[in-house]
């Protein structure tokens, strides 16, 4: 290839995707260690959600409040971690703590004949590690790029988590009667195994290509240190922190009223109707998310900034529950999935993680996981709970109870025009201030 054709193809991915060219292997290899965290679990997800179907829905309830505590005590675990354990070595830990996981629930399945509990553990450890992952994986991206490029990069990297869902359970379909679903347990750990590496070579790229040395502490050496629970006191003393957890809160109430309007009317449906339909509205979501992670968001948020960006997904969730609350007919809950699904992955979670390249790395990694785990499954419980005491309790139908999840996904877009206001303001501090070594920072400076 010539030079000038190599040149061509570098200013047909910058222009296609905003991808600088010294910026190109730190991003591909960014894109290809979510694709192998998102494809490990979305292998494990069908494991988790075909026990289900063994278990009451009270047992299910039951085990979506234990999560909101497990969750909990692991993220206080982690603080410990991220306080006494080299910074170097703290991300690559944690995958291997989970891969470590999986092969001990592998061993337990071949090995127990009554596995009752075991599922339901597995069922819980599942649903937090779907959380947890995700979150630790974009606390290290924040810590690799800086901000400017945090707003050009963070979706097309994004758009690997897309692609990660897409083969994910697409690997479990195609294996799972051949190999078993105990072993998919086994595949998914050693992929957990496969982004360690990785780790280390964008270490290296962090100094070598992207030259942000002078915004973070040496990665080598450096360990966080502090209070191993200063996450839980940082989130519930900072205004910010707070903001962000309402807007995950609110985020994941909308989920849920919009799961058990989905789950209410797929129930005249056959278990492989259902099956199927979900299957469709996956491969369609994890399409669109791909499709705005490569080429839309990061021209969304220059156009229509950080308040817009955060607000467009709730207020068209908020039209659309209004005409599900007249029209409750699964094709409009099926579209306004599609809506909340692929603008959620697509648009709302990669701007959301841009908030957090305002604080320094210790809250990044220990009050993060307190809002993106424990924010999270409380989110799921107090929500569950709420939607069954007004429908089993108070009797509401699913328009009424659309109507007010289009109230409350109103309050999420005002949420996410305050948060992205607040980002606006502190770029724009920021940028008349020179800048500072992040080890000396305070809370929401560069990071």
């Amino acid at each position: 290839m010539s030079d000038k054709q190599a040149n061509g193809i570098l200013r047909a991915i910058r222009t296609a995707t905003m991808i600088e060219p010294h910026e190109l292997r730190a991003v591909l290899t960014s894109f290809f260690f979510v694709f192998i965290l998102m494809a490990a679990y979305y292998i494990l997800r069908p494991v988790r959600d075909a026990m289900a179907s063994d278990w009451s829905n009270t047992e299910i309830a039951t085990l979506w409040n234990m999560q909101l505590w497990i969750s909990t005590a692991l993220v206080a675990l982690y603080g410990v971690m991220v306080a006494r354990i080299s910074f170097r070595w703290l991300v690559p830990a944690v995958y291997l703590f989970f891969a470590a996981s999986f092969v001990a629930f592998y061993l337990g399945a071949t090995m127990l004949t009554d596995r009752v509990l075991l599922d339901k553990g597995f069922y819980l450890w599942v649903s937090m590690f779907s959380l947890f992952h995700v979150s630790v994986f974009w606390s290290f991206m924040a810590d690799l790029f800086n901000k400017e490029q945090s707003r050009r990069l963070f979706a097309f990297i994004a758009a690997g988590s897309s692609a990660g869902a897409s083969l994910g359970p697409l690997v479990a379909a195609l294996f799972a009667t051949e190999v078993g679903a105990d072993t998919l347990m086994l595949v998914a750990a050693v992929m957990l195994l496969l982004p360690i590496p990785l780790v280390f070579y964008l270490q290296r790229q962090k100094v070598s290509a992207l030259h942000n040395e002078d915004v973070h502490a040496d990665l080598s050496a450096a360990k966080i240190g502090g209070n191993p629970f200063q996450g839980f006191r940082a989130f519930v003393t900072n205004p910010y922190l707070l903001g962000i957890a309402a807007f995950i809160f609110l985020y994941t109430t909308i989920g849920s009223y919009v799961y058990f309007e989905q789950t209410e009317l797929l129930r005249d449906f056959s278990r492989e109707e259902r099956t199927q339909i979900l299957g469709y509205l996956a491969t369609v979501v994890n399409l669109l998310t791909f499709g705005l992670g490569m080429f839309a968001t990061s021209r969304i948020v220059q156009k229509l900034g950080m308040p817009g960006t955060l607000a467009l997904v709730p207020f068209i969730m908020c039209a659309g529950l209004l005409i599900l609350c007249f029209a409750p007919i699964l094709t409009v809950l099926l579209g306004l999935q599609l809506a909340r699904q692929g603008g959620n992955y697509g648009i709302t979670r990669p701007a959301r993680e841009m908030l957090y390249t305002h604080v320094d790395r210790e809250t990044r990694f220990k009050a993060k996981p307190v809002i993106d785990v424990v924010v999270y499954r409380g989110g799921d419980a107090v929500s569950s709970a709420s939607f069954a005491l007004l429908t089993d309790v108070g009797g509401l139908g699913i328009g009424a109870m659309a109507g007010i999840g289009a109230a409350i996904a109103a309050v999420w877009g005002f949420a996410g025009l305050y948060l992205g206001r607040v980002f606006g303001r502190q770029s724009a501090v920021q940028s008349t201030q020179a800048p500072q070594p992040a080890v000396s920072e305070p809370v929401h400076s560069r990071g």
